[in-house]
């Protein structure tokens, strides 16, 4: 039974005007949009190419001073200040390889995300991209 006979707006003309002002921009915006998104899929592949290069190279150096170090530190001409160094380097390289799964699962579902438009992965992953990036950063030496 209506109300009255008065004039009104109905709630679904109001959400049809808002879906399809919606709809305009994102039809507006199409291009970003779609260019964000390759951008973040290139840009995900390139950090997991990093990723595997530094790993890599992180795992060798790793190997090396695990023969190198407790040889050096029984040679009393090796100068502290490079045992200190290759202590650091040692520690480095470990944190690397320590984070390698994590950093490894998170830029795969993160790609993963991306590739099908899934929105809930790439939230859920946004933490761990944020603790990936706070691991680098505590390996990454400050000042030098």
């Amino acid at each position: 039974m209506p109300a009255s006979s008065a004039q009104y707006v109905k709630f679904s003309d109001k959400l049809t005007d808002s879906l399809t002002d919606i709809s305009k921009m994102i039809a507006e915006h199409k291009d970003m949009i779609d260019t964000i998104q390759e951008v973040a899929l290139e840009l995900t592949t390139t950090f997991g190419s990093l990723h595997g290069l530094t790993v890599r190279y992180a795992t060798k150096a790793n190997q090396i001073l695990d023969v190198l170090l407790p040889i050096l530190k029984n040679i009393p001409l090796v100068p502290d200040k490079l045992e200190k160094l290759l202590i650091e380097l040692e520690e480095w390289t470990q944190k690397i390889i320590d984070n390698q799964a994590v950093t490894s699962k998170t830029i795969t579902d993160v790609t993963a995300g991306l590739k099908s438009g899934d929105v809930s992965k790439l939230k859920a992953h946004g933490g761990d991209l944020k603790r990936v990036t706070k691991a680098i950063s505590g390996i990454v030496p400050k000042g030098k």
